[in-house]
C-alpha cells in the first residue's frame, strides 16, 4: 500500500463501473482500506476486484441496485457480517443524462434519473447511517461540474444533481450529531475512455483532430488540462479520511480550474 490514510477502515462504494468507480476503489485500496464494492453488473464488479485484491487489498462483490430497498439491505447486511464494520460510504451511482432540452425531456426519464441520483444515495445513506455512527464515518457524495453551470441539455442532469447537492448539505447538518461528515466531490471533465470516444465522435462531425478538441476543451481551464479519473478519486480518499475530520458540508470541486466558487 502507498499510504495509510484509510488503513484498517471499510470503504463503501457504489455505482463502480471502469471509470470513476474503478479509481475510487483503486485509490481507497492503496490509502489502505478493506473496500466494498456495489453496482448492478456482478462481472464488472469481479473484475476491479481482481485488481485490487492482485494488489494486496481485501474486497467483497456485493451486485446492489441501490434503487431497491432489499438489495441495499443485503449490501448493509452482507459488509456487516463480512467486516463488522463500515467507515466510509461513497455515493457515487448516476444515471446518464438525458442530454435533451428540458422543454423536449420527457417527464419519465427526469423521474427515473432523480430515483436513482437523489432517493438512490438517501436511501443508501440512510442505510449505512448506523454503522456509520458506530465508527464515526463518512460519506463522500460524487456530484458534477453541473453545478457550476447553465448550459443547453444538461437541464435534466443538473435538476438531479442539484438536488443531491441541497440533500448532502441537509444531511451533514443531520448527520453531523451523530459524529458523520458528509462531503460531495465535484468533478469537471473526466479524461477517461468514454471522454476520450466523445471527443473522437466530436472531431469526426466537424473534421478535426481529437487532440484538437482537447486542447479547445481544456484551454477554459487555469491548467489547460483535463483531470485525471485517479485525481479525483484522491480528492474523494482525502475527505473520507482523518485528515479532512473537521470537514463536512463542503463541495470539493476537482476540474483543472475550469470554474471558480
Amino acid at each position: 500500500m502507498n499510504n495509510p490514510m484509510l488503513a484498517d477502515k471499510v470503504v463503501v462504494v457504489s455505482g463502480v463501473g471502469p471509470g470513476l468507480g474503478r479509481s475510487i476503489c483503486t485509490e481507497s485500496a492503496a490509502a489502505g482500506a478493506t473496500v466494498v464494492l456495489a453496482a448492478r453488473t456482478e462481472s464488472r464488479l469481479k473484475e476491479v476486484a481482481a485488481e485490487l485484491e492482485a494488489a494486496g487489498a481485501e474486497t467483497l462483490c456485493v451486485p446492489t441496485d441501490i434503487t431497491d430497498d432489499e438489495a441495499v439491505r443485503t449490501l448493509v447486511a452482507r459488509t456487516l457480517d463480512t467486516f463488522g464494520r463500515v467507515d466510509v460510504l461513497v455515493n457515487n451511482a448516476f444515471a446518464v443524462p438525458s442530454m435533451k432540452p428540458l422543454e423536449r425531456t420527457d417527464f419519465q426519464q427526469i423521474s427515473d434519473s432523480l430515483d436513482l441520483t437523489v432517493l438512490g444515495n438517501l436511501r443508501m445513506t440512510q442505510a449505512f447511517t448506523p454503522a456509520l455512527a458506530e465508527s464515526k464515518g463518512a460519506v463522500v457524495m460524487i456530484n458534477s461540474a453541473v453545478l457550476r453551470h447553465s448550459e443547453p441539455r444538461y437541464g435534466s442532469y443538473k435538476l438531479a444533481k442539484s438536488a443531491l447537492h441541497a440533500m448532502s448539505h441537509t444531511l451533514a447538518t443531520e448527520l453531523g450529531p451523530k459524529g458523520i461528515r458528509v462531503n460531495t466531490v465535484a468533478p469537471g471533465y473526466i479524461w477517461n475512455d468514454q471522454l476520450k470516444w466523445y471527443f473522437g465522435e466530436i472531431a469526426e462531425k466537424y473534421g478535426i483532430t481529437p487532440e484538437q478538441v482537447y486542447e479547445q476543451t481544456a484551454a477554459k481551464s487555469d491548467l489547460k488540462r483535463l483531470p485525471e479519473p485517479d485525481e479525483i478519486a484522491r480528492a474523494v480518499v482525502f475527505l473520507a479520511s482523518p485528515w479532512a475530520s473537521a470537514i463536512t458540508g463542503q463541495t470539493l470541486d476537482v476540474n483543472c480550474g475550469e470554474y471558480h466558487v
